[in-house]
């Protein structure tokens, strides 16, 4: 009742407005109070339309809506405006305009054996994403939720001589139903809360696992099970490009267990996984497995401890943004996997509240058989960042950070990158 008697309030007003309008041109100082105080009004009748049920967080942009069944829905939009610029100074060489590695640190990337030093300065707001969310709690107790999300790196096309358009990517995809996820999201095999805060996309890939995929997994209490979309990087025989096959006849699986606690989390990981190659001449295949411990632990309020540590056999993609393979073709066409260790730890401090800083190391040591990978492949990369976030006012992170990487090849040779990154990002 009391919303029809506003909405009735609104109708009365606005008609004695037009109608004085029409009646005495000379009343136009109090035309305009009557509709500054209808503005008033509808301003008021949005605020308790649009009013959120208790507990309910909140956020830029989000409707919930409960019908006569008793169910709730709710819809939130979200995501960041992100502007980013970097000097990159390169010991070994230059990497051409366009490449992913200017956009941010992949180890694998580093020019190694290039000819004199060389920088380059990359302005973008690439980073820049947007996600819609939505949430669904059925009368009969189910609850459902569905995310998707899009960034703007790592786009097939754009350049940066007119407009600088860049086509929107898909990084997730998924649906929740209870205790079911289908789609695409981080993988299982990675945590999410031990990665650390960078000025830059990702911080620590070298030693860190990073991967989105699509995926069926089970969620029960601590535990995860998972079934993930499998993919096989393979080196040729004696070295070369990289031989990428979707041939494998059974998805990854992955298992973890996560402990919370008062002082943080720690989780454990394991990862099996079929890798296949189909030949012109025969099919060849081999398995591979990984184990993963992560964790975040707290000190004081605010501040944090960071670590990350990955080793196994076969892992390639899932480690260090594929720096190391999963598997080499030997000189029979048969596939060997190639083992792998990484680890990052990062410390976080707060300053104040409004000024924090972060130091990270990382690193990857990859085990190749010369003998087949040859000596041009890539066999350790780290890199040590320290940067500083300020944010003025909540949402808004104004940071500047120094990034040193470093990647060394069988043969000895090695080349080094120095990059000093500023950003300026805007949560909303």
């Amino acid at each position: 009742m009391k919303l029809k008697k506003k909405l009735l309030t609104v109708a009365i007003a606005t008609t004695l407005v037009c109608g004085g309008a029409q009646a005495n041109d000379e009343k136009y100082q109090q035309l305009e109070a009557k509709i500054a105080s209808l503005e008033a009004m509808l301003l008021e009748l949005k605020q308790e339309l649009g009013q959120r049920p208790a507990g309910e967080p909140k956020t830029a942009a989000q409707n919930t809506a409960k019908d006569d069944a008793g169910e709730q829905h709710s819809y939130q939009f979200g995501g960041f405006v992100k502007a980013t610029g970097s000097f990159s100074a390169y010991s070994d060489g230059d990497l051409a305009s366009g490449s992913v590695g200017r956009d941010f640190y992949i180890p694998g990337t580093i020019p190694v054996g290039g000819e004199g030093e060389d920088t380059d300065f990359d302005f973008s707001a690439k980073e820049s994403r947007i996600n819609f969310k939505s949430s669904h709690q059925l009368a009969s107790g189910d609850q459902i939720t569905t995310f998707i999300e899009m960034d703007f790196l790592l786009a097939p096309s754009g350049n940066e001589r007119v407009s600088n358009s860049y086509q929107p990517r898909l990084r997730h995809a998924f649906i929740k139903y209870n205790d079911w996820l289908f789609g695409q999201t981080w993988s299982t095999f990675q945590d999410v809360g031990a990665l650390p805060e960078s000025v830059d996309f990702l911080a620590a890939p070298d030693g860190i696992i990073f991967e989105r995929q699509p995926m069926v997994r089970y969620t029960n209490g601590p535990w995860q099970l998972a079934l993930e979309n499998p993919e096989t990087t393979v080196t040729p025989f004696g070295g070369g490009g990289r031989i990428v096959s979707d041939d494998n006849g059974a998805p990854d699986f992955v298992a973890k267990y996560t402990h919370q606690a008062d002082w943080g989390h720690v989780a454990v990981a394991g990862l099996f996984r079929y890798l296949e190659l189909d030949q012109v001449n025969d099919n060849t295949s081999e398995t591979g497995y990984g184990l993963s411990i992560t964790g975040k632990y707290k000190i004081g309020d605010k501040n944090d401890l960071r670590f990350n540590l990955a080793s196994g056999v076969g892992m390639g993609r899932y480690v260090a943004l594929n720096t190391a393979n999963a598997a080499v073709l030997t000189e029979t066409g048969a596939l060997e996997t190639i083992d792998s260790t990484a680890f990052a730890v990062a410390y976080r401090h707060h300053w104040n509240d409004q000024l924090r800083s972060n130091f990270i190391l990382s690193r990857i040591e990859i085990d190749n058989d010369a003998d087949y990978t040859g000596l041009g492949v890539s066999k350790s990369a780290q890199s040590a960042q320290f940067n500083l976030l300020y944010s003025p006012v909540p949402k808004i992170t104004l940071g500047v950070g120094f990034l040193h990487g470093k990647r060394e090849l069988e043969s000895g040779a090695d080349g080094e990158l120095n990059r000093l990154i500023f950003s300026a990002k805007y949560a909303f």
